[in-house]
């Protein structure tokens, strides 16, 4: 199909990326979905043409908004930019597109083929080939910006998917300046409306004074001092933060950890998340150490039923605490189960 009107297209089968599952299995929480009209044909007696893009999911950058849609081959996109329809000259035109399509290659990582790992863990593991494979496609993990996994993963402790993205998206339009005013998709399901888009806030904006007070206003409980406090450690400690996170992609796994885990509320599960989500930590990037796979309880519960780990004695409430052995044994298990890309197989 041709492109909607605004878009452009790179072919890209669902089945290397569904945004519907990447963006709403818990990597990134601030992406917006828009659910687009159903796609019929003239008249309403035809049937739904089911190769229409369904949604449109918005995600605000520091100087534009990036906006996709997707059919079973094509990747959709356009950007965004303050001031809306300003003309601006062909060369500059040229270059934002040459930095969007950049920046979405690399945060959807598409030089890596998902279709093969999918091949290769369905060879090596009967239970992803029979019950994931065919059920869950285009599931690829995000190289995301360090600065924002950070602390979108502080506010994940002990939390949901939902509320968690409410926090985040409440953060954002609290303590980052707006960046423009957009209407919602003009074939959306929803009545047309102007929506205010705000970029993640930077570590300057979340280490001022009286942060976590209104954190908390916000719902944030306790990982409200958590955030202001990273943010404060970052800020006292290195002259650019967010470079010196983008730093320790460069570290060996366990330095990087052993950094990562300095920091106000990051515990292991945590850091690993961070390592893996926007650190190169998996595939395996330095040749000395294991690839990284977060684990907590669901991930430990499912590798004693699918992947022949023995139990371990229950705590308080019937469940198994997480202790640092556990953490390990559960990792390197599932790591040999699925090899360097191990990480995102347990996505």
């Amino acid at each position: 199909m041709s492109p909607p009107q605004g878009f452009k297209s790179l072919p890209l089968p669902i089945a290397q990326l569904s945004l519907a599952a990447v963006l709403k299995c818990g990597q990134s929480f601030r992406w917006t979905s828009y659910p687009l009209k159903a796609a019929a044909a003239e008249e309403a007696s035809k049937p739904v043409n089911i190769q229409q893009p369904t949604h449109e999911y918005r995600l605000v950058l520091r100087d534009r908004v990036i906006c996709l849609r997707q059919d079973p081959n094509t990747l959709f996109y356009r950007a965004l930019f303050p001031g809306g329809a300003v003309s601006m000259p062909a060369e500059e035109d040229e270059v934002r597109d040459k930095q969007t399509l950049a920046w979405l290659r690399d945060y959807f990582q598409l030089d890596t083929d998902l279709v093969k790992l999918y091949a290769e863990w369905s060879e090596k593991d009967k239970v992803f080939r029979e019950t994931v494979r065919n059920r869950f496609p285009g599931i690829r993990m995000l190289r995301q910006d360090p600065w924002e996994n950070v602390v979108s993963f502080i506010c994940s402790s002990n939390n949901h998917i939902g509320r968690i993205t409410k926090m985040v998206q409440s953060l954002c339009v609290a303590f980052s300046d707006e960046l423009c005013t957009l209407p919602t998709p003009p074939d959306g399901e929803e009545p047309l409306t102007t929506v205010a888009y705000h970029a993640f806030p930077t570590p300057q904006q979340l280490a001022s004074d009286g942060v976590a007070t209104k954190l908390r206003e916000l719902g944030f409980g306790y990982r409200a001092e958590y955030v202001q406090r990273t943010a404060q450690m970052l800020c006292e400690e290195h002259k650019d933060p967010e470079e010196y996170l983008k730093s320790l992609r460069s570290l060996p796994v366990e330095e990087a950890r052993t950094e990562l885990l300095k920091l106000c509320g990051v515990g292991p599960k945590v850091a690993d998340c961070i390592l893996l989500m926007s650190m190169d930590k998996s595939p395996l990037n330095d040749g000395l150490q294991r690839a990284v796979v977060p684990v907590d309880t669901h991930v430990h519960q499912i590798a004693l039923k699918y992947y022949g780990l023995k139990g371990t004695p229950q705590g308080k409430g019937g469940k198994v605490p997480m202790t640092p052995k556990i953490y390990e044994v559960v990792a390197t298990k599932l790591l040999q189960t699925w090899g360097e890309y191990a990480g995102w197989a347990h996505s």
